[in-house]
């Protein structure tokens, strides 16, 4: 099989050819025909996740065809059409995996970055960590449901029904959760870098109430800001905005270094908050949304050897929505 390879850290990706994996026990083989790009394939690309290990084929965000079972493997059939996400693995005996949050489990395993991932016409996947997915969706465009819809599903629960939400970083999450917050009457305002008027223009056109930079201030305190860009600096800005009783949501795996700020822009019952991985019920229940609400991602596709380019494109902010890597 074709895959595209990160040897070390710094370095592009290699496009080469490998064997074709054979699933153990319990996994299965999935036969990839999409895989979403996400900030963290920068992340892992760049060495700014410690656990990461090289060399490691990335891409979290696969959508594909179940081609062979593994011996132990239930509830699944040859030829279903399956995601595989971000968690890959928990060891399901902790006390956080006990109480449901394997996203916290110290012996969890991550797709496309310590388990080969989706740039590649084949993987293997634990398939207790597989997702079905919704029919009404092709594989283009629920493949960044998987890891831009997820995580910022998991952060968007994290306030709370919150009627004023502000996102900081108006990407492939963003357009997303913006259509959600929308079909549930919460009112986004987008915050962008420098003077994005693309990306402002696109929030607005999904649906935002408001958009500018993020030195900018809409004219209401906010109830809630979920920051998905990985820049420290924006946490003081965001408690700035957030009312007394306000949150401010970290959504992103990797952050800069968060300046010191005075107290009184915690104080009032203010609060912070990180949001680490996902849970599969998580996903369970952001796809069985994803079954009512029509979210129309909008996605730049890429074929596989080109996703250096994908990368590149995306830590430039050469589109809006999503980039895709198209395999099959």
């Amino acid at each position: 099989m074709r895959a595209m390879l990160l040897e070390k850290p710094g370095f592009p990706l290699q496009l080469v050819d490998r064997e074709k994996p054979t699933p153990a026990a319990r996994e299965i083989l999935v036969g990839v025909s999409t895989c979403g790009v996400c900030r963290t394939d920068l992340h892992v690309r760049d060495g700014e996740l410690e656990q990461t290990e090289y060399p490691i084929v990335p891409g979290h965000q696969v959508v594909g065809i179940i081609e062979a079972l593994g011996a132990d493997v239930t509830g699944f059939e040859i030829g279903e059409r399956v995601g595989v996400p971000w968690l890959g693995f928990s060891c399901g005996r902790c006390d956080d995996c006990r109480m449901e949050r394997e996203n916290l489990c110290p012996d969890a395993r991550y797709t496309g970055c310590q388990i080969d991932g989706g740039f590649a016409e084949y993987c293997v996947a634990d398939h207790r960590y597989c997702l079905r997915l919704p029919a009404r969706y092709s594989d283009l465009h629920i493949a960044p449901l998987l890891c831009a819809g997820l995580i910022g599903y998991r952060a968007w629960r994290m306030c709370e029904a919150a009627a004023h939400v502000g996102f900081m970083g108006f990407g492939a999450s963003a357009h997303i959760l913006t259509q959600v917050a929308r079909s549930q009457g919460t009112s986004i305002y987008a915050f962008t870098r420098g003077g994005d008027l693309r990306a402002q223009q696109f929030a607005l056109a999904l649906g935002a109430v408001w958009a500018g930079s993020s030195e900018q201030s809409p004219d209401r305190q906010l109830d809630a800001v979920i920051i998905f860009a990985p820049a420290g600096e924006l946490v003081p800005r965001a408690l700035a905005l957030v009312r007394p009783g306000g949150k401010v949501i970290c959504a992103g795996i990797h952050m800069s270094d968060i300046p010191s700020f005075a107290y009184g822009l915690l104080w009032q019952e203010r609060s912070i908050r990180s949001v680490a991985n996902l849970t599969r019920s998580d996903g369970i229940e952001f796809l069985s949304l994803a079954e009512d609400v029509a979210i129309e991602t909008e996605v730049h596709a890429y074929p596989l050897e080109q996703a250096n380019q994908a990368l590149e494109d995306l830590e430039r902010g050469n589109f809006t929505g999503a980039a895709v890597v198209q395999v099959a």
